[in-house]
């Protein structure tokens, strides 16, 4: 009985933290899309140096304080150099992605975005060299030729917020690869938590100069714009926080389920984040829109399936 008892506590933990994940995940995004588009907000760089600002801050209280994870502490300078690299590379990424929520609708953005396993995969072999079988590769044709029937097929496409997506998820999967090179050594592996403990305040940092050059009016903007709706605050407070929890439950996420489950959930996640966008922001798609991007989602599971079986 205690048995049973204890597995339905773990069956409902586990529901309960991808429900949460999905949430934070799908909500930042969603967030991200109504204050750059519909809410006059303008700053996609400082809107990530908010996000930054809120990851280096709750980190901080949740690894030293609530001690979520046990702190990792960095070895060396060359170990700081490393993380800084990534921390600039993971900048630009999701600089680029909320960019193009300023030109984009967040269904082409997903569709778009999907294509992650493709540069995963090009950079992997330009970078290590590493060779995955031909059949993987083959599945990586519709992942490609999903985005471009997508984008034949997208009302609101737009060149340069398509160039700042794809950038974006170019920077994302180049991240990934750069960490497994440069973090390959046991004595400097970190976990995603302390990873994003040491990578935040190196963000904020790059980005303060860059928000200032590219975005100099921002606070004059900002306080303007806070007279005009008095839940602006509000709002990018939410914004940074969910911004945090979207990276604490996917490392919970993927700490308390399979690898298959991860890939399979992650999968889904960018589905109904296209469902609930269009159904919240009511813009325009196309049969030719929908095809491309379900062609590119059926390319990116089989591309996982045949990595998984061919290794």
């Amino acid at each position: 009985m205690s048995s049973s008892s204890s597995s339905k506590k773990q069956t409902l933990f586990i529901s309960t933290l991808i429900i949460s994940w999905y949430s934070s995940n799908i909500g930042v995004l969603l967030l991200n899309k109504f204050l750059l588009s519909n809410y006059g907000f303008k700053f996609p760089i400082f809107l990530t140096m908010c996000h930054m600002s809120a990851c280096a801050i709750l980190s901080y209280i949740s690894i030293v304080f609530l001690k979520l994870v046990p702190l990792q502490h960095l070895k060396s300078r060359s170990q700081f150099l490393k993380v800084a690299t990534l921390s600039v590379v993971f900048c630009a990424s999701v600089v680029g992605g909320n960019i193009s929520l300023r030109y984009l609708p967040v269904s082409f953005n997903q569709a778009v975005g999907a294509t992650t396993p493709f540069f995963t995969a090009l950079f992997a072999y330009l970078m290590t060299l590493k060779r995955e079988a031909w059949v993987t590769y083959g599945a990586l044709v519709p992942v490609v030729a999903g985005v471009v029937i997508a984008s034949g097929g997208e009302p609101g496409f737009h060149w340069f917020g398509f160039i700042m997506c794809i950038s974006a998820t170019a920077a994302r999967a180049f991240k990934s690869v750069l960490q497994g090179i440069l973090l390959s050594s046991e004595g400097e592996k970190l976990n995603s938590m302390n990873l994003m403990l040491y990578m935040s305040p190196i963000a904020v940092v790059a980005l303060l100069p860059v928000t200032l050059v590219m975005e100099p009016d921002v606070i004059s903007l900002t306080l303007t714009l806070a007279k005009q709706h008095q839940y602006m605050w509000v709002l990018l407070l939410v914004n940074s926080v969910m911004a945090y929890s979207a990276n604490l439950l996917n490392f919970l996420v993927t700490k308390h389920t399979s690898a298959l489950t991860l890939q399979v959930l992650g999968n889904a996640k960018g589905a109904v984040a296209v469902v609930i966008s269009i159904l919240i922001f009511q813009n325009p798609v196309t049969v030719m829109g929908i095809g491309g991007y379900s062609i590119t989602v059926l390319g990116v599971v089989a591309y996982g399936e045949t990595k998984r079986r061919f290794r």
